[in-house]
């Protein structure tokens, strides 16, 4: 039990946090922190490094300087493992799969959230007519959907979403703004990339900006 005067820490903090490429600064140094229940809005144009910054989150790439901390405790693979999730530019599934089989395949490795299923997250994004379509026969947007799905079936606290309206109409636009409300509803978080702050609901939502 957390005493009543107890500082819980933030789900995600980052100190002095930087990235180069061939020497060449990419961002940083960032100073930052996400809490449970709140959504970060990540703004900045294009080559300001916001990707890059979400896989430096995610661990796909490793920090050039500063720190990264889940809840007070530096990141490592064991931290972010089951919870991180990163929504990409692309799906980041088997192409020759359906939507069905991949998420399948993910539940398998890293489990779901409580009473979800392939079908019923698939339904909630409005792509279930499209459950057994190989990824590969699917527009854009409706990858994008599966993708959306993928963040509802598996269990994670932290949800890093590049450019999330990319491909969406405006109802696509209004279900990603919904699913992230329930997220943090839920005690999770989020860090939403964007070029703008356009289409993001949130109008008391934190703002980080890079600079290209």
């Amino acid at each position: 039990m957390t005493p009543p005067n107890a500082t819980v820490a933030p789900l995600l903090s980052a100190q002095r946090l930087a990235f180069s490429r061939n020497d060449e600064p990419i961002f940083g140094p960032l100073d930052f922190s996400v809490d449970r229940g709140e959504t970060l809005l990540v703004e900045g144009d294009n080559g300001s490094g916001k990707t890059t910054l979400l896989r430096v989150l995610a661990g796909l790439l490793p920090p050039g300087a500063g720190e990264i901390r889940f809840e007070g405790a530096l990141a490592s693979h064991d931290s972010r493992n089951g919870r991180t999730l990163l929504l990409g530019h692309r799906v980041g599934m088997n192409e020759s799969l359906s939507a069905r089989e991949n998420l399948d395949y993910l539940s398998g490795l890293y489990g779901v959230r409580t009473v979800a299923t392939a079908e019923s997250v698939l339904e909630a994004v409005g792509i279930s007519a499209w459950i057994d379509e190989p990824l590969r026969s699917l527009s854009a947007g409706q990858k994008r959907r599966v993708g959306l799905a993928r963040l509802l079936l598996l269990a994670g606290d932290l949800w890093l979403l590049d450019e999330p309206y990319a491909n969406l109409d405006r109802h696509g636009i209004d279900l990603v703004n919904t699913l992230i409300a329930d997220h943090c509803a839920r005690g999770g978080a989020a860090l939403v990339t964007s070029h703008g702050a356009v289409r993001f609901a949130n109008s008391g939502a934190r703002h980080v900006r890079l600079s290209a």
